[in-house]
């Protein structure tokens, strides 16, 4: 099975700018060391030792996503854990436009001269 598709940061703000929910799943101390991207919701995955809840994340999640046919962008620092979380709501929970953004925030987003808002 192939990961997920990736977004680059143009497609992604064409994407937001036409209602794309972008779902930041980064720690908060990540969060609030480097910003977000405006418009972000912020809903932590993997806390800062590893650990997930994923009963609450995903009641959460689901207020944010509404139909398993909606599209959304999932966004971390490197697009590591947005690939994990990625292929588990497409290959096991059956979301059908699951994308993230390439390299993450910090080499799909900051590293392109991109700015974040700080919470």
């Amino acid at each position: 099975m192939r990961d997920i598709e990736c977004v680059d940061d143009k497609e992604l703000e064409m994407l937001m700018g036409a209602g794309t929910k972008l779902i930041d799943i980064r720690t908060e101390y990540e969060w609030q060391m480097s910003g977000v991207i405006e418009g972000s919701e912020l809903l932590t995955f993997f806390d800062e030792r590893g650990s997930y809840d994923m009963e609450k994340w995903l009641n959460d999640f689901q207020k944010i996503v509404k139909s398993k046919d909606e599209t959304f962008v999932l966004v971390c620092a490197h697009a590591n854990r947005t690939k994990v979380v990625g292929n588990f709501l497409r290959d096991k929970l059956g979301y059908k436009k699951v994308y993230e953004l390439c390299g993450g925030i910090e080499y799909g987003w900051f590293l392109k001269g991109r700015d974040s808002v700080k919470i």
